[in-house]
């Protein structure tokens, strides 16, 4: 935001120096970039004095004069007809840039050497006269800077505001705030203009045109005035010379106004050619999806649903909030004006802009927020430099159409909560003073001595002011952060423990490394068909992802539901790179979507990969390819280094091949934990595996960290080293070809022996001689006593009855 000092000053006075008047608006929370003079380009322009004209011998319209510049005399070349001798003039010495781009040289024109050129004022951007040279007041010394002889200067402020003030995005806004910390009030700008009209006035505004708002609550504010006898043509000097000050590039008188208004109160208008719309009417409504409008800028947009129009009694004619359309644009031969000054919803401004790629003067002001109610002043005071500058009548009337009038919104808050938040003792009128000096209402509510409330509404501008802590920061950066004395926080000798599970995660991670895993760390957001590549159903709770609506790329559309496309993928890029034999491990979040309005279901998984071989390739050993009790080993590795007891706190099964989505039936186990599912293991499916255009075979497996936190033990109980032998009895059963190991082992467990220390599937065999629906399984039980060497008999008594009742229980039958 560009603020000129000379246009700041046509509201309030400013008496102090312009780097402390930085200062303090920075301090105020307005931060000053930069700080120039906008007549730093004259500094090369001089007063000289024409001492002697001559005719040019080899031009009729050019002249040489002899310009004094108080130490010598320059030859310049000039073609101006109201030189005259002894005439005081502006000298643009060589190395001038003039406010057309024109840089100043030494030249030889027409054969005869020019030293400098002797301008007028429009040249020099300080008038409007461009008939001849501008003639200076014979008071002035020449030889002497021209800015400092006329006392040209007007310094500028390039102030960064935060997105929160966009009541500053204005002169008068910025005037505000000077007044705040200057004691001096603000010298308003008149807005009184004709009043509304009656509707049987002959000539009024409501007879000649309407407005219908249909989406009040994009639009909760419309109004407009409509001028006749309207003449397009240049702005006024004065008028034009304050646009460029704020570097804004006049254009025409209307359309000046309108920019000059927005700049001066912060509220953008748009001027249409009344002419030029259909009906005579004004319609404001959404966009139909696909309409089409094409813009000032020349440009063909293509519009949503969800975009905010303003439109004739036919088809859209601007964009609301935005940029105008093309079909409606003022021009040098429009003669009625129908001038718009409305509210427009915030997040629907921010949204169309964004998405249309059209960042102008007007969105940036919409999108953050205007005055809701200075729409018909603005409207008001745009009417009366229309007349001023004699560029247009107003018709008798204005329309104000306020579905949803604006109602203040007053905060209550305590005097002692400000400063316990600030650490201040700021006294209570220290405080109202304060609030009031930047036009807040304050009321005192104090009921009693115990009860001191001060009920405070923000004026309609400060649109950013919607709780009681927003008052406390407008409190602080009036009172002055510099005076807010510095404390520092009470910290505790004793630094806190992380959290278990931090420390368990941290903990995981080491094993994983240590069992020859590579972590990986893929980024949270997916391509949008990974679902589909992994063949997830549509009652599957990953299927529908959640889509983001500025994605990076089309490869991170949405939130990632499965760790495993990550995976995947980070295979395939390996595996491109000729990095065959991979162990990959990932610990992160996975998103469930629950609905468009409820936050999604946050899970925590460890996810880990296996393809390739078991071990690198040496001259003694055999490539052997990794296979699923490779994968199964590392976890069980995992759940051991963990200290996790199997199978009492966790077993695996065999999941059933219609629940295998993305991996190979027969080929997949569950990871169970009491009576819930805690993960997978098995084979990547091929198919997936060609979604991935993967070619190897891959073994994966899943776990949620939730239900695997669970089963770590806090404490780790210690035993002590074994004093007598084991003793090792081995028990061969043809069973059901269906029955699981683990069911069995599972069920020795449950007997309860004392005994028994150690159980051990040995070996699985299907085939001859074991029956078709067979299968042959063959255990080892070790037996030890912390009391005793076990004899034979004992144990042989034991494992007799261990192994009855496994044969009665699972229906099994001895090998002959």
């Amino acid at each position: 935001m560009k603020v000129s000092l000379s246009w700041l000053e046509k509201y309030i006075p400013v008496d102090m120096e312009i780097s402390a008047l930085a200062d303090a608006l920075t301090m105020a929370g307005l931060e000053v970039d930069n700080i120039y003079d906008r007549y730093d380009y004259l500094d090369k322009v001089i007063v000289g004095c024409i001492t002697e004209i001559r005719p040019h011998p080899n031009a009729d319209r050019l002249r040489l004069c002899a310009v004094n510049t108080g130490d010598n005399l320059i030859n310049v070349v000039c073609g101006a007809d109201n030189i005259k001798t002894g005439m005081h003039v502006p000298l643009a010495l060589p190395g001038t840039e003039l406010p057309g781009g024109l840089i100043i040289e030494k030249s030889v024109i027409r054969g005869e050497a020019s030293g400098g050129m002797l301008c007028s004022a429009t040249e020099l951007g300080i008038g409007e006269d461009k008939k001849g040279i501008m003639n200076l007041p014979d008071t002035l010394t020449p030889g002497e800077n021209l800015a400092g002889a006329l006392k040209l200067t007007d310094h500028v402020l390039e102030i960064d505001l935060t997105p929160n003030r966009p009541d500053c995005l204005s002169i008068i806004g910025v005037a505000r705030e000077i007044a705040a910390f200057h004691n001096k009030p603000v010298q308003y700008p008149s807005s009184k203009h004709i009043a509304s009209g009656r509707p049987d006035t002959p000539e009024n505004v409501f007879n000649l045109t309407s407005v219908t708002v249909q989406n009040t609550d994009l639009c909760p504010r419309y109004g407009a005035k409509l001028f006749k006898n309207v003449k397009i043509g240049h702005s006024p000097f004065w008028l034009k010379d304050r646009l460029i000050s704020t570097g804004i590039r006049p254009v025409n008188n209307f359309v000046d106004i309108t920019n000059y208004v927005m700049m001066e109160t912060g509220q953008p208008l748009h001027a249409f050619d009344f002419d030029k719309l259909a009906e005579k009417r004004i319609v404001v409504r959404t966009a139909k999806q696909g309409e089409n409008i094409t813009t000032l800028d020349n440009k063909k947009r293509r519009l949503s649903s969800r975009m905010l129009m303003i439109c004739d009694g036919e088809k859209p004619v601007a964009i609301a909030g935005v940029m105008g359309g093309l079909n409606s644009e003022v021009t040098d031969t429009t003669r009625s004006v129908l001038l718009e000054s409305a509210y427009f919803d915030p997040v629907c401004i921010r949204k169309t802009s964004k998405k249309l790629g059209l960042n102008t003067d007007s969105a940036h002001r919409f999108e953050r927020g205007v005055d809701p109610a200075g729409t018909i002043k603005a409207l008001n005071r745009a009417a009366l430099l229309i007349e001023k500058t004699v560029c247009g009548s107003a018709v008798n009337g204005t329309i104000d159409e306020n579905p949803v009038p604006y109602e203040p919104l007053s905060i209550y808050v305590k005097p002692e909560e400000i400063n316990s938040l600030l650490g201040t003792d700021i006294k209570r009128d220290k405080i109202i003073k304060l609030l009031e000096g930047i036009e807040f209402s304050v009321e005192n509510k104090r009921m009693d001595e115990a009860d001191d409330l001060l009920l405070i509404t923000p004026p309609s501008y400060r649109v950013d002011i919607k709780r009681p802590v927003d008052i406390m920061e407008e409190i602080a950066r009036l009172y002055g952060y510099n005076k807010i004395p510095v404390t520092f926080p009470v910290v505790p000798v004793q630094a806190k423990s992380s959290s278990i599970h931090i420390a368990h995660k941290k903990q995981i991670k080491r094993l994983m490394t240590g069992l020859g895993f590579s972590e990986c760390i893929n980024y949270s957001f997916i391509n949008n068909q990974s679902t589909a590549r992994l063949n997830l159903e549509r009652d599957d709770a990953r299927y529908n992802m959640i889509r983001l609506l500025n994605p990076l790329s089309n490869d991170h559309a949405a939130m990632r539901s499965s760790l495993v496309p990550g995976l995947l993928e980070t295979m395939r890029r390996n595996i491109t790179r000729s990095m065959h034999n991979l162990k990959l491990f990932e610990i992160g979040k996975i998103f469930i979507h629950k609905g468009e309005d409820t936050l999604p279901r946050e899970k925590e998984i460890i996810t880990g990969l296996w393809t390739g071989t078991r071990q690198a390739s040496t001259w003694y050993d055999k490539d052997i390819p990794v296979d699923f009790y490779d994968i199964k080993g590392a976890v069980e590795a995992l759940f051991d280094a963990l200290k996790i007891n199997k199978p009492a706190s966790v077993r695996f099964t065999r999941l059933p091949d219609n629940q295998c989505v993305y991996t190979k039936p027969g080929y997949t186990a569950r990871i169970i934990s009491g009576n819930r599912t805690a993960g997978i293991i098995g084979e990547v499916n091929h198919h997936v595996l060609k979604n991935f255009d993967l070619s190897a075979n891959a073994f994966i497996f899943e776990i949620n960290l939730t239900e695997l936190y669970k089963l770590i033990p806090e404490t780790i109980f210690a035993e002590p080293i074994p004093r007598f032998p084991a003793v090792s009895r081995d028990i061969t059963m043809i069973v059901d070809k269906n029955l699981e190991s683990a069911n069995i082992l599972e069920q020795l467990n449950l007997f309860g022996e004392k005994l028994v220390e150690k159980l051990q599937l040995l070996a699985a065999f299907e085939g001859e001689p074991v029956p078709i629906d067979k299968k042959s399984l063959s255990f080892r039980i070790t037996y030890r006593s912390a009391n005793e060497t076990l004899e034979d008999n004992k144990i042989n008594s034991i494992h007799k009855k261990l192994s009855d009742k496994l044969i009665t229980e699972f229906n099994a039958t001895l090998p002959e």
